[in-house]
């Protein structure tokens, strides 16, 4: 398993990682229009690339098929957490995650953000992060709850 940088070409995969986390994963906390809200069977592509063009996400690969992808920007929030529903628990998140907090170190980023679904929430919970805020989100007419979640990064004293 590895971690790369986002490719031009990936679009496809990462939407088809997003849409099968979304309506095989969180299908337990959703009901069927919110999935379908969040996650159209077919995303409008040419707004999907600009997007991934745009937040330059991190990719999970394993035995070099796209396994999950995140991203962190600059300002410490992460926009886009999702791990393929073809490989759970085989420590994708995980690495996801360490990779953010390695990345979130490098750029001196001092606090992590998120809006988190119900279903991920005890993921990132287990990593520090801790609710701030319940939100209620509407896209395409429909609400998805979610949370807004926050670490604090510890930062190293200058010797």
């Amino acid at each position: 398993m590895n971690i790369r940088d986002f490719r031009i070409g990936d679009e496809a995969t990462l939407y088809q990682v997003l849409h099968s986390a979304v309506h095989r994963i969180a299908a337990r906390d959703y009901t069927p229009e919110q999935l379908n809200a969040w996650a159209p069977p077919e995303p409008e592509h040419e707004t999907w690339m600009l997007k991934m063009r745009a937040l330059q996400p991190f990719v999970a690969e394993i035995d070099g098929v796209i396994a999950g992808y995140a991203d962190l920007q600059s300002s410490g929030y992460i926009a886009h957490f999702f791990v393929s529903a073809d490989f759970p628990r085989q420590g994708v998140g995980r690495m996801l995650m360490d990779h953010i907090h390695e990345k979130a170190a490098r750029l001196g980023v001092t606090e992590l953000k998120s809006d988190v679904s119900k279903t991920a929430q005890p993921f990132f919970a287990r990593f520090g992060f801790e609710i701030v805020e319940q939100r209620f989100p509407v896209r395409l007419g429909v609400t998805i709850p979610n949370a807004l979640m926050r670490k604090i990064l510890t930062t190293q004293a200058a010797a």
